[in-house]
């Protein structure tokens, strides 16, 4: 139910899950926190599943495979991010130099391949829409030739700006490919909030009000978000479904704006 989609779970120290495949409507997803103190580390593995973890803050570093990559980001709305592909059941070790939290996404995958590290130069940058729904978008692993089944990216809307706009879904209702998202939010600053609609053309629907380190489950329906004024909004997407591959399909109510505005 999209009324049940919402995730607010309180940071704590560690590796703490957000969702899980398999329960309510989540099929191919399934999402964790890491936050970690100065001086303390972490494990994670996840046999039979790949995970792409975004570094959100702090300076430490990743290992796994029998690599080890230095990382580092002041925060998600002043630098690039940092991303490490983990093909299935490869263990990852992160030591925190800093305070440091990340957020990983995982999803059933074929094993084999080497981990992959995206570093902040090799994030592609667009912006997309006009007048109140311009937004940047970063695509970090969606393209790339490595990774099995997840696309994860991130967006930025300024301060009363939508995104994910005009409304798009892609559940297969209508003949597009079926893929399952989920939106891990952060807010500058951090007390502020964003609005994620989610709705279906049959009048199912439901309003979030989101605040820093929520997650928003998107199975299926329309998805556009606001940022309220006077706030920035961020959102990590992670997408999983029935191809390796972007694809929409508008509210023909409202695809009107691409010309009208």
């Amino acid at each position: 139910m999209l009324a049940d989609a919402h995730v607010r779970v309180p940071r704590t120290q560690g590796l703490r899950l957000l969702q899980r495949r398999g329960e309510g409507d989540a099929r191919e997803l399934t999402t964790y926190r890491m936050t970690l103190a100065p001086g303390t580390g972490a494990r994670f593995r996840t046999p039979g599943e790949e995970t792409v973890v975004v570094l959100q803050h702090g300076e430490g570093m990743f290992a796994a495979g029998g690599q080890t990559w230095p990382v580092s980001r002041g925060d998600v709305f002043t630098d690039r991010a940092t991303a490490l592909w983990l093909p299935p059941g490869v263990e990852l070790r992160v030591d925190a130099s800093s305070p440091l939290e990340a957020v990983l996404v995982s999803t059933p995958a074929d094993a084999g391949g080497t981990p992959v590290l995206c570093p902040p130069e090799e994030v592609t940058v667009a912006r997309r829409g006009k007048d109140l729904f311009v937004r940047d978008v970063h695509e970090i692993f969606v393209r790339d030739p490595h990774v099995r089944r997840l696309m994860v990216g991130e967006t930025f809307n300024e301060r009363g700006q939508w995104s994910s706009y005009p409304p798009h879904k892609h559940d297969g209702r209508d003949g597009e490919l079926r893929l399952e998202e989920a939106y891990y939010f952060r807010v500058d600053p951090p007390a502020g909030f964003g609005t994620q609609v989610l709705y279906t053309a049959d009048g199912e629907s439901a309003t979030h009000e989101v605040r820093d380190g929520d997650l928003v489950l998107l199975p299926y329906g329309y998805h556009p978000v606001s940022a309220a004024p006077g706030y920035r909004l961020y959102y990590l997407w992670a997408i999983a479904g029935d191809e390796r591959r972007l694809a929409v399909y508008e509210d023909p109510a409202h695809t009107w704006v691409h010309e009208g505005v």
